[in-house]
């Protein structure tokens, strides 16, 4: 069959009556009643104006309102889904950067996205929840005419997200229906998803990793997800026992969370074995990997991808080895590895990991200067390093932006962050740059202990010492009750010297 390239063809193929969004305590919106939101939804947006390539604001809070929000408007216009913890501010500047159309918030819920979109005339169109899980209607609007009707075509831009801008301000990546939908059939094809599988969803639905790896991925291949309100390490094992899902996928920080509560919870592993687990959106400590196979008794899936790329680039394989520290082979794109003048370098070599493809966005919107540091010959420029091994799997040895210059040596975070995990009392560990007076950088260290675990900054480098080169052990180790994260859960390497008051 050939691939679809918008949302309506990859959603025209579950089963009628099969369940495609599910969530505790409601019955579950079939494929079917998925297409005839769909529908009714780009009749209802079309009627007040809005159609393809109309942005549309999208702020819920995590749940089955918020995935078929994405997929039914996304239908019939551009999704931009916002993070609903923003301040009026932040609301003002995204909606106001994006120049979005109508801003769809739930109906009675008190937000400043609201005082954001009144401040900017931005129309508010209210979201009433349906009795189904997912189901809607959209009230308010003025009557009017879409420049654009209909459903969206392949080339039409089906999501637009902004880049976590922790170092400048937030580039906005449009990816088309041919982007998301190519990505979601690659990820349905890595994982041999199937409309038997169910993905319990705990990632946020402002970002590209549960949008599209949870969400689209699942639906997309016949199947269905389970949306939670997002991720509660408390509640997690719970809504494994009352979902049981196939699967899930979720971030290395969500995964020791998980782990640290697994030991307590093994009869509830027992009586819901998963098919497999995926992780994606940051390096997952090899010591982590092979705890959590071992924990629930199947795969663990390593992936790279980033929202450039619609999401998935590389993904280690279900059925056959997994690399512990890799992030697998290409998966959906080509990935190449690039040199400083251009070139692409053989394998082995180190340099910037290069990739092309249906999923790759065409660029940056209205930013030219980072379109042309961004892409060359074709290529899109990650700004991760990496390598790839003989068997063609990839390894990442950090982000360039992140990688640590010691005084002309550079060290590699992810490396080091490794070693530290290792050690068998800790849980989590995060190499960071500190400022340095004659070096210009320092190697740092942010340890969170397993509990009940004691542990000196003597004895953690002396362990570290045994296995990397004398430059790479941390100078200053901060043992912390939790290392400081993003929206979505990554932790943050850049800025933590400064957030910890560790200066030069």
């Amino acid at each position: 069959m050939a691939d679809a390239r918008t949302l309506v063809e990859l959603l025209a193929r579950g089963a009628e009556g099969a369940p495609a969004i599910r969530a505790p305590g409601r019955p579950a919106l079939t494929h079917g009643g998925l297409r005839a939101l769909m529908a009714r939804t780009v009749a209802a947006l079309n009627a007040i104006g809005i159609g393809r390539n109309d942005r549309v604001a999208i702020v819920l809070p995590n749940g089955p309102e918020m995935a078929a929000a994405f997929l039914a408007i996304g239908a019939a216009a551009t999704t931009a889904p916002l993070n609903p913890a923003y301040r009026e501010d932040e609301f003002h500047f995204y909606m106001d950067d994006l120049k979005a159309r109508a801003l769809v918030v739930l109906k009675g819920w008190d937000t400043p996205a609201r005082a954001a979109a009144a401040r900017l005339g931005t129309p508010v169109l209210e979201l009433v929840p349906g009795e189904a899980a997912g189901g809607f209607t959209l009230e308010g609007g003025a009557p009017g005419r879409a420049a654009d009707p209909g459903e969206a075509g392949p080339d039409d831009i089906a999501l637009v997200l902004h880049t976590s801008g922790t170092t400048a301000r937030p580039k906005i990546v449009p990816l088309s229906q041919t982007n998301i939908t190519a990505s979601a059939q690659n990820i349905g094809r890595t994982l041999s998803l199937s409309p038997g599988d169910a993905c319990l969803n705990i990632m946020p639905l402002f970002h590209i990793h549960g949008l599209i790896a949870a969400v689209l991925s699942s639906v997309g291949a016949g199947g269905a997800v389970c949306c939670t309100p997002g991720f509660d390490a408390l509640k997690f094992f719970r809504q494994l026992d009352e979902e049981k899902p196939s699967w899930f996928t979720a971030v290395p920080t969500m995964h020791q969370a998980i782990l640290a509560r697994a030991e307590r919870n093994a009869e509830v592993i027992a009586r819901n074995p998963l098919r497999f687990i995926r992780s994606s959106s940051a390096s997952l400590p090899g010591p982590v990997m092979e705890a959590i196979e071992k924990t629930f008794g199947c795969p663990l899936v390593e992936s790279y991808g980033m929202t450039e790329a619609a999401h998935q680039m590389a993904s280690n394989p279900l059925a056959g080895p997994r690399k512990p520290g890799f992030v697998g082979q290409a998966a959906g794109p080509e990935v190449a590895i690039m040199g400083d003048d251009g070139r692409i370098l053989p394998q082995g070599s180190i340099g910037e990991v290069v990739i092309r493809g249906p999923n790759v966005t065409r660029g940056y919107d209205s930013n030219p200067d980072a379109n042309a540091k961004a892409f060359t010959d074709g290529w899109f420029r990650t700004g991760d390093q990496g390598m790839f091994d003989r068997d063609g799997f990839l390894q990442l040895t950090g982000r360039l932006k992140e990688l640590i210059n010691r005084g002309g040596e550079k060290v590699s975070p992810l490396e080091v962050d490794g070693v530290l995990s290792a050690h068998p009392a800790v849980a989590q560990a995060l190499t960071f740059a500190i400022p340095h007076a004659k070096l210009g950088e320092e190697v740092g260290a942010a340890i969170v202990l397993r509990e009940g675990a004691a542990l000196s900054e003597h004895e953690l480098r002396d362990f570290a010492a045994k296995q990397l080169a004398d430059f790479k052990v941390p100078r200053k180790v901060v043992f912390l009750d939790e290392i400081p994260k993003g929206a979505t859960g990554k932790l943050m390497r850049i800025g933590l010297a400064e957030k910890l008051g560790l200066t030069a």
